[in-house]
C-alpha cells in the first residue's frame, strides 16, 4: 500500500479536501507530526483511527519503523500539524526513504500557507523564490541572506513569532527597504494583512506585538526584470558564446545577466551530456 501524504487547514477547518477525508478514513495508520493537534482535525469529522507521532526530534528513527510497515502492506497517511507535510514541516525524510526503496507514494493537493499569502500582497507572481523558514543563525543564515539578494521576483517566507523582530530587520539590511505583506493568522478569524515599507512593518510589530502565525512577502527589488525566455533561447545564445571560445565561467556570467537564470541551471546544462562544455570539468576552460 502507497504513503499518501495528506495537507491539511492551516486555520479553518474546513479547508480540507473530501479527497483527504476519504484517505484518513481509509487508512491503517495516521502519522502526525502532534498528534494532539491532529486529534482536534479527526474529531471534527468523526474519524478514528490509530495515531503515531512523526516530529523534528524522532523522525529519522520513525522513518525505518514506518518503511517497515509499508513494505507489510500497511496503508499509510502522513499529515503535519498544518499545511501539506514536507514543506517547511516534517515528511521529507520519509518521502526520500520511500521513493528509495520503491514503496509508492501519492501526494494530495490542499493547504499551504504561503500560496495564499503570495497572492494576498498583490506583487506579480509570474515568478517568486520560498524561502521557508530561515535559519536562525550562523553560515546557514548568511547563506540564506544571500541567495535572496540574487532572487527573482518576490521573497516568500515563514516568520517564527519569536524571530519576527530580529528577520525584518536583517531583511532590510540585506535587501533594502523594500515594500512588503506580513499575513498573520491566514484563514483563521483574526486574519490581518499589514502592508508598508520593510522599516514600516518592523515598527507596527515593535509597537503593537502580535502573536499567532506569519508568512511575509517582499516585493521584488525595483527595476527588477525577470526574463522568463524560452529555454531553446538561453541554450542557444550559451552554445555561441562557447563556440565563439569564451570560457564557461564568462558563458555562465552573460546568460545569468541577460536571462535571470540560476548560474547553477546554466552550468549544470552547459557542462553536462551534449551540453557546449561537456567532457570539461574546469569551469574557466
Amino acid at each position: 500500500m502507497p504513503l499518501v501524504i495528506v495537507p491539511t487547514p492551516i486555520g479553518n477547518l474546513e479547508d480540507i479536501t473530501l479527497r483527504a477525508l476519504r484517505v484518513l478514513r481509509e487508512a491503517d495508520l495516521i502519522v502526525c507530526e502532534d498528534t494532539r493537534r491532529s486529534l482536534g482535525l479527526l474529531k471534527r469529522y468523526n474519524i478514528r483511527k490509530p495515531l503515531l507521532s512523526y516530529h523534528e526530534h524522532n523522525e529519522r528513527k520513525r522513518t525505518e519503523e514506518l518503511v517497515g510497515r509499508l513494505k507489510n502492506g500497511e496503508y499509510v497517511a502522513l499529515v503535519s500539524d498544518a499545511g501539506t507535510p514536507a514543506v517547511s514541516d516534517p515528511g521529507w525524510i520519509l518521502l526520500k526513504a520511500c521513493m528509495e526503496r520503491d514503496i509508492s507514494v501519492d501526494v494530495l493537493p490542499g493547504p499551504t500557507a504561503f500560496v495564499p499569502a503570495l497572492v494576498m500582497s498583490g506583487f506579480p507572481l509570474d515568478t517568486f523564490t520560498f524561502c521557508g523558514f530561515l535559519p536562525r543563525k550562523g553560515k546557514a543564515r548568511l547563506e540564506a541572506f544571500h541567495s535572496m539578494k540574487d532572487a527573482c521576483g518576490a521573497v516568500v517566507l515563514y516568520v517564527s513569532p519569536h524571530r519576527l523582530d530580529r528577520d525584518l530587520e536583517d531583511l532590510e539590511q540585506t535587501l533594502g527597504d523594500r515594500d512588503a505583506v506580513l499575513v498573520r493568522e491566514l484563514t483563521k478569524l483574526h486574519q490581518e494583512r499589514i502592508r508598508g515599507k520593510l522599516s514600516e512593518i518592523s515598527a507596527e510589530v515593535a509597537r503593537n506585538p502580535r502573536k499567532g502565525e506569519f508568512v511575509l512577502v517582499v516585493a521584488p527589488a525595483p527595476g527588477e526584470t525577470c526574463f522568463m525566455q524560452e529555454e531553446s533561447q538561453w541554450k542557444d545564445e550559451a552554445q555561441a558564446l562557447r563556440e565563439q571560445g569564451l570560457p564557461v565561467s564568462e558563458v555562465v556570467k552573460a546568460v545569468k545577466e541577460r536571462y535571470g537564470i540560476p548560474k547553477n541551471t546554466i552550468k549544470k546544462w552547459v557542462m553536462g551530456p551534449g551540453g557546449p562544455g561537456e567532457g570539461k570539468t574546469n569551469a574557466g576552460k
